[in-house]
């Protein structure tokens, strides 16, 4: 059986989303936030570095859903959405789901698995997963990318393996005053998954901002993805603001997308200073902080996940196997600690 690389699953595991709470002022709070960032840490070392079955899991379909075995997934739809991505759903018998709904909170991914050649990368359901059992992927299909490339060749009604739910980053509704979120691409999934989650109640008092770039206007997340974002903003005005940019518009002469203005640029140290403080966007922000204040011991969090180059120039470079390495980037030239930054 060939088995993937530590060096790949360390870097798409990072990239789907790992996280940690940033603290209040007080000494002891910053004490248990770096308890809970080691903590974290060292379970994903743990599940890198030492012996573990799942890497040459079975599969059953008897057995409810599992990190260590896999079970068979019908594909039950394939669409194409925007350039090079498809919206894959595959349903899990609704018997092998288990009881504990805890399992599936905010931030979750699961490995599906090339049978081919017997490799698995991790992908993040956008909505989790129904009653039914069935989960929803946005995947791009990457030239040297086994698993991508196989799953854009399934057909309708093929069976793909699914191992998880696999817990990459614990949401907690009262832990940060503001989150900024920054993607790229495909990166916007855990986002997804967190908003939609976080958004269906109403104990989370904080705000949330989505900075999203992608190459052109025509690789900008599709209608699954980017409408029910859209909607999310228009009905949390207070809570949360959804902003996209692209490098470049090509040939493309419109400067909105679904009715929302795009931005032309990368996101960069202006665009994040704004987030952070526009007073136009949160007018409860109005007055607050001015752009010398210490941002040191404020409860926000970034977290970031894309193309390594962006997470490198935003949050600073990835350290050994993809761990989080020292802060760096915008956002230490903007003042942050390495407690309210994440890279997924």
């Amino acid at each position: 059986m060939l088995k993937p690389s530590l060096h790949v699953l360390a870097r798409h595991v990072s990239h789907r989303a790992r996280g940690f709470a940033t603290t209040n002022t007080s000494r002891m709070q910053k004490a248990t936030t770096t308890l809970l960032i080691v903590g974290s840490s060292a379970a994903v070392a743990a599940y890198f570095l030492l012996p573990d079955i799942s890497r040459g899991a079975p599969t059953s379909d008897t057995k409810p859903i599992n990190p260590s075995h896999f079970t068979p997934a019908e594909l039950v739809s394939s669409t194409f959405a925007s350039n090079g991505t498809k919206i894959l759903t595959v349903a899990i018998p609704p018997e092998l789901l288990p009881t504990e709904r805890d399992l599936f909170a905010p931030i979750w991914s699961v490995f599906i698995k090339d049978d081919d050649i017997q490799v698995e990368r991790p992908y993040t359901p956008l909505d989790g997963v129904d009653k039914d059992g069935n989960m929803k992927f946005w995947i791009k299909r990457y030239n040297h990318g086994e698993v991508s490339r196989w799953l854009h060749s399934k057909k309708v009604g093929e069976t793909i393996e699914i191992r998880g739910p696999v817990r990459t980053w614990s949401w907690k509704d009262d832990a940060w005053d503001e989150i900024i979120l920054i993607s790229g691409g495909t990166g916007v999934t855990p986002f997804y998954q967190l908003l939609r989650t976080v958004f269906s109640g109403n104990s989370f008092k904080g705000r949330i901002t989505l900075l999203h770039s992608s190459r052109l206007p025509s690789e900008l997340p599709p209608p699954d993805v980017l409408d029910p974002l859209l909607e999310l903003a228009r009905h949390n005005p207070d809570k949360f603001r959804l902003k996209l940019f692209v490098d470049s518009f090509g040939e493309t002469k419109d400067r909105s997308f679904a009715g929302v203005e795009i931005h032309q640029g990368r996101i960069g140290k202006d665009v994040i200073w704004r987030a952070v403080h526009s007073a136009s966007n949160f007018p409860s922000l109005r007055g607050l902080f001015s752009r010398d204040s210490d941002n040191s011991d404020r409860k926000i969090l970034f977290l970031i996940c894309g193309p390594e180059q962006m997470v490198g120039a935003i949050a600073g470079p990835y350290g050994r196997n993809y761990s989080q390495g020292p802060i760096g980037g915008v956002l230490q030239s903007l003042g942050y600690k390495s407690h309210q930054v994440w890279k997924l």
